[in-house]
């Protein structure tokens, strides 16, 4: 039985807001601390990460996922944060500011049509967030201070349009990202 490592994603494909998350990585990586970027054709909203999963469970999950409902929106790219905190970041993510409730329920539908589909439930609370970088390293105060004073960065607002299933083949110089499966707002 072949498995496929699956998400649900909302891919960020302006070009100008992907300019302006790669002027935020350099900056970041300008600190000094050790990071490994997310490459930009990788930039998404992780709506549900889904996890290694038999490929029957994908059509199936496909299948639910086309009954899914939704109207476009805007949402605006909002400030920088960190998990677990920007004292002691591990991930580095871009967030959500308006739009955040819209894409919260759009969440939460998906959610439900994932257990539908027979995969069990998320049990972490839902943060919209982009990831920018993973830590490599403990972080340098160079970039604790940056996290800090662009808690409140603004890089511009995009369209949510389309949701996307994904398959993540893991590789040595980082993710692939593929697209299985697209619903797009009704």
């Amino acid at each position: 039985m072949s498995f496929l490592r699956t998400f649900v994603a909302v891919d960020v494909e302006d070009p100008l807001l992907l300019s302006a998350l790669e002027r935020t990585k350099s900056s970041l990586l300008s600190s000094g601390a050790p990071m490994k970027p997310v490459e930009q054709q990788n930039m998404h909203f992780t709506l549900r990460f889904i996890g290694e999963v038999p490929q029957s469970l994908v059509a199936e999950i496909s299948r639910a996922l086309a009954t899914l409902e939704f109207k476009k929106f805007s949402i605006e790219l909002r400030g920088l944060g960190a998990f677990p905190s920007t004292l002691d970041p591990r991930v580095i993510w871009v967030g959500v500011g308006k739009g955040a409730e819209e894409m919260t329920a759009l969440r939460e539908r998906v959610e439900r049509l994932l257990r539908s589909a027979g995969v069990p439930a998320e049990r972490e609370k839902f943060v919209p967030h982009l990831t920018l970088a993973r830590m490599k390293g403990r972080p340098s105060p160079a970039l604790v201070k940056m996290l800090q004073e662009l808690s409140d960065l603004e890089l511009g607002s995009m369209v949510v349009d389309s949701v996307r299933l994904k398959k993540s083949t893991l590789t040595r110089k980082g993710p692939i990202y593929e697209t299985i499966f697209e619903v797009k707002a009704r």
